[in-house]
């Protein structure tokens, strides 16, 4: 039989494996997946609740934060209800349209991230290298229109690629090694030049690396800038300052530069490990964001504090 009569252009269904190779231990790696998870959302809802109650907080650096613990919910809702449903229910089918949705929002969202982080890194380059017209260069209507920007600059480059996806015939059974709908485990399952769509992912990760080299080039402006301060209690605080923001920077690049190397020259990288370090980057930033953020802004840190306070029971004293 000739192989037109296997290939159809949209397929009804994908069907996700979840983690290959280990079906067997899918109920307990699903634990943590839903530990995290539940972490995520209680710290990145606190963190929008508490700056949205706090009026002392109606500034640059956490409306910025804001919109990271928004992309955090978003990315994380994105993929772990659907793995907890194939590790727990055995649920792998979904739609083909509903495979592209979910993969426009989980590359939509990364790619929020990485444009938040090098906002924050700008952010952190003005409070400390020009911290005279810090207001002035990120007023109000400023962070309303960068917030946009980081909006729209991912929600739109994303189009093209699922446009491409759609397009593509597939002459196999579309059964997707992975636990979530990811462009290139998609399109290695079609029997067409995937060329072209190798070269748009190609050209996304080249701008998360440009991200990357921004934020680099801007905190190498900021070291200098911190060891030229006269006291020492400055420099600390500067640099404490800035650690948060290198810690967030660290989870998140590395899964996402991971993933995108061993589609390409990772071969013989066992695919569980590879399927793994991806979930862990769906899971572990937007958990460790809110974390990062609320114990090393005091600001924050204080007003988590008082609230609990508040709330703790009273019990009387039978003295």
């Amino acid at each position: 039989m000739s192989q037109l009569n296997f290939t159809y252009s949209r397929p009804a269904t994908f069907t996700l494996l979840g983690i290959p190779g280990l079906e067997a231990s899918h109920l307990w790696i699903s634990i943590p997946f839903c530990a995290v998870y539940i972490i995520t959302l209680l710290g990145n809802i606190t963190i929008l609740v508490i700056v949205q109650r706090e009026p002392s907080l109606h500034q640059p650096m956490f409306y910025l934060l804001c919109v990271l613990s928004a992309a955090d919910l978003g990315l994380s809702t994105a993929t772990v209800p659907r793995m907890l449903g194939i590790f727990w229910f055995n649920l792998r089918e979904i739609s083909f349209g509903g495979c592209l949705i979910q993969m426009y929002f989980i590359h939509t969202f990364t790619g929020m991230e990485s444009a938040i982080l090098l906002v924050m890194a700008f952010d952190r380059y003005v409070a400390i290298c020009d911290p005279l017209r810090y207001t002035m260069i990120l007023a109000q209507k400023r962070i309303v229109l960068i917030g946009l920007a980081i909006i729209l600059r991912p929600g739109v480059l994303i189009v093209p690629m699922i446009i491409l996806v759609d397009q593509l015939p597939f002459c196999s059974a579309p059964v997707l090694a992975h636990s979530y709908c990811e462009h290139m485990g998609i399109t290695k399952l079609a029997c067409a030049d995937i060329r072209a769509n190798g070269e748009y992912d190609l050209f996304l990760a080249a701008l998360l690396v440009m991200d990357l080299i921004m934020i680099f080039l801007s905190y190498v402006r900021i070291l200098q800038a911190v060891f030229q301060l006269p006291s020492k209690d400055a420099r600390l605080k500067a640099l404490s300052t800035c650690g948060s923001h290198v810690g967030v920077m660290v989870v998140f690049y590395t899964p996402v530069l991971f993933s995108n190397l061993t589609h390409r020259f990772g071969q013989h990288i066992p695919r569980s490990a590879h399927i793994l370090v991806t979930n862990f980057h769906m899971l572990l930033p937007p958990m460790m964001n809110p974390i990062i953020y609320g114990v090393r802004a005091k600001e924050i840190w204080e007003r988590v504090l008082r609230i609990v306070s508040r709330r703790r029971p009273t019990h009387p004293c039978f003295c």
